[in-house]
């Protein structure tokens, strides 16, 4: 399970250390994707593997909207390796598409982290917190 936030930098070559607690997880592999609300998502290989077995049980899976969601899910994935520092390297398109320049943060979401721009996850934070705080718990399970 990824947990936490950790503001980070990215380096002029577009690398970034990855939390050492994420480090682990992420030894079998890994890929960096494109993710909602213009983040990179970074994924394990088992739950790429489950996203697949997932997307196929789907029906219908032959409409515009499926392959354009398959498409955009797979065709932007990038496999890469931590170095032995535990660094990666986020492709320059990657880091264009989530207007990633210098400062960063990397959020854990339970079966996924999530690599933001700084000031786009603070202005989203921002927005979205209130309404977070006053969402009703009734059929949604909770963490407490």
């Amino acid at each position: 399970m990824f947990v936490g936030s950790y503001p980070l930098r990215l380096d002029e070559k577009g690398r970034l250390a990855l939390p050492v607690r994420f480090r682990e997880q992420v030894a079998g592999g890994m890929v960096i994707k494109k993710g909602q609300e213009r983040c990179v998502y970074g994924l394990t290989m088992a739950r790429v593997a489950e996203q697949s077995a997932a997307m196929a049980a789907m029906a219908p899976s032959d409409t515009a909207r499926a392959r354009m969601a398959a498409r955009m899910s797979f065709g932007s994935m990038v496999e890469i390796e931590p170095d032995k520092t535990g660094r990666i390297t986020i492709p320059a398109s990657l880091r264009e598409y989530a207007g990633l320049d210098r400062d960063v943060v990397i959020v854990g979401v339970d079966t996924r982290f999530e690599i933001w721009d700084a000031a786009n996850w603070e202005a989203y934070v921002a927005e979205l917190e209130a309404a977070y705080a006053d969402l009703e718990s009734e059929g949604m399970p909770t963490l407490s």
